[in-house]
C-alpha cells in the first residue's frame, strides 16, 4: 500500500468523494476486509458493499487483497491501494487553477493555485516514475515560525526572497547540456489551528489583521 497517491482521473475523482464510498476507502485503509466485515461497519446491505466496492476496484482505489473461504462462500478481501487519496487538478482539467494568468507574491488565490500546479505536477512525476520504476528526485521543507510584529514577518518575507534569488542566480545552468529543469516554491502563510469536535466546524481560522 503506497503512503499516499494523487487520483487525476475525472471519473476516479467522482467515486472517491461519494460518502459512502470515501468511507469504504477510509476502512479498507485500516486493512483487508471483506463485504460482509464491511456491512456491518458501513450500516450496509453486503450486496450494496460489494457494488461500492467493485466501482473502487475499477477504478484502481482498492485491490485485492486475498480470498478466503467462509462455509460454502467464498469471499474476496479487499484492501485501499493508498493510506490516503489527493485530487488532482488534472480530474477538473478544463477549470484547473492557472499561477501563470496573474502573478501577485501577495495573493492568498495565487498561493492556492501554486499549490494546485504543485499537486498537478508531483502527482505526474510520480505516476510517470511508477511506470518507469524508477526514483524520483524531490526535496521538502517544512516549518513554523511565529512572528512578533507584522513588521518581523515583512523582514523575514525579504530575507527569504533575496536568499532564495541568489542561490537562484548562484546554481542556475540555463546553457548547460544534459541539464534538467527544476521548479521552486516557497510559501509563507498563517498556520490553521486545529479544532475540537465541540467546535463550529464552519468557523473561519483565525485570521491574522495586523
Amino acid at each position: 500500500m503506497l503512503d499516499v497517491t494523487v487520483i487525476e482521473d475525472p471519473e476516479a475523482a467522482a467515486v472517491s468523494l461519494d460518502p459512502t464510498r470515501a468511507r469504504l476507502l477510509a476502512e479498507l485503509a485500516a486493512g483487508p476486509a471483506s463485504a460482509a466485515m464491511l456491512a456491518g461497519k458501513v450500516g450496509l446491505p453486503r450486496q450494496k458493499v460489494n457494488y461500492h466496492l467493485k466501482a473502487l476496484e475499477r477504478h484502481g482505489l482498492v485491490e485485492l487483497a486475498g480470498e478466503r473461504r467462509k462455509g460454502n462462500v467464498t469471499e474476496r478481501l479487499m484492501r485501499a491501494t493508498a493510506a490516503s487519496y489527493v485530487i488532482s487538478p488534472l480530474a477538473l482539467a478544463s477549470v484547473q487553477p492557472d499561477p501563470d494568468r496573474f502573478r501577485d507574491q501577495l495573493s492568498a488565490r495565487w498561493l492556492l493555485a501554486l499549490g494546485a500546479r504543485l499537486v498537478r505536477d508531483v502527482g505526474s512525476l510520480i505516476t510517470g516514475a511508477t511506470k518507469a520504476r524508477k526514483r524520483l528526485a524531490t526535496y521538502a521543507l517544512d516549518g513554523e515560525v511565529r512572528f512578533a510584529s507584522a513588521a518581523e514577518r515583512a523582514a523575514f518575507i525579504q530575507e527569504l526572497t533575496a536568499g532564495v534569488s541568489a542561490l537562484i542566480r548562484k546554481y542556475d545552468a540555463s546553457d548547460a547540456e544534459g541539464g534538467r529543469d527544476h521548479r521552486i516554491v516557497v510559501a509563507v502563510h498563517p498556520t490553521v489551528k486545529p479544532q475540537s469536535p465541540h467546535e463550529n466546524q464552519n468557523q473561519n481560522p483565525e485570521l491574522d489583521s495586523k
